[in-house]
């Protein structure tokens, strides 16, 4: 099992573990930040503020281009080189299952999947996200060149989301989403540095 999953499924033991000395405790429904009411055995507890609601809309649609530009690698018509196969399959398998989870919460907490954009923000504003112009460049690329771009792409984009992660973790009292954001630095550090190693071959 890769240094990635083994990171993984320790921080779900762990979630599992809270979510359930959670469930033995209180199970008022009175916190103001919990319009759904769920119960303290809900997925990451009812105990949630605004840096969870969106640490969980923002990492969502940011994970999704990550599974996005994995799947273009394993597309066989691309070419990419064994390294970055061997890569994008194990991005998709680690974000998948955090997309789960993180879309569980979201729900439980009452809370919308997706982020108020009426103010103009959206997602490209997102630490590490790669403009349509960058996915559409990659998208056309193969062979060398595409392993090239997207390992350069690839880093940038695990670094936004070690930011977003730290960032919750200093606005966040909620166990649950620091120990997925702990896992979250853990395991892309661990691919930023094998990306880089690559980049440098």
């Amino acid at each position: 099992m890769s240094r990635r999953s083994l990171t993984l499924v320790s921080a779900l033991a762990a979630l599992a573990l809270t979510a359930g000395l959670a469930a033995c405790g209180d199970d008022s429904s009175d916190d103001t930040r919990n319009p759904a009411g769920t119960t303290a055995g809900a997925p990451a507890g009812a105990d949630f503020g605004d840096a969870d609601v969106l640490f969980a809309q923002s990492m969502i649609p940011h994970h999704e281009q990550a599974i996005e530009m994995a799947d273009m690698a394993l597309d066989p018509t691309v070419g990419a080189g064994a390294e970055v196969l061997d890569l994008a399959g194990r991005i998709k398998g680690a974000q998948d299952p955090e997309i789960e989870l993180m879309t569980g919460w979201l729900t439980a907490w009452g809370m919308p999947l997706q982020m108020d954009t009426s103010d103009g923000h959206d997602m490209s504003s997102m630490d590490g996200m790669m403009s349509a112009e960058e996915m559409e460049a990659l998208a056309a690329s193969t062979g060398a060149e595409f392993d090239r771009l997207w390992l350069e792409m690839m880093v940038q984009h695990h670094e936004g989301a070690i930011a977003m992660a730290d960032d919750v973790k200093a606005d966040s009292s909620n166990a649950e989403v620091i120990a997925l954001a702990d896992a979250i630095i853990a395991g892309q550090q661990a691919e930023i540095d094998e990306m880089t190693a690559l980049l440098d071959a």
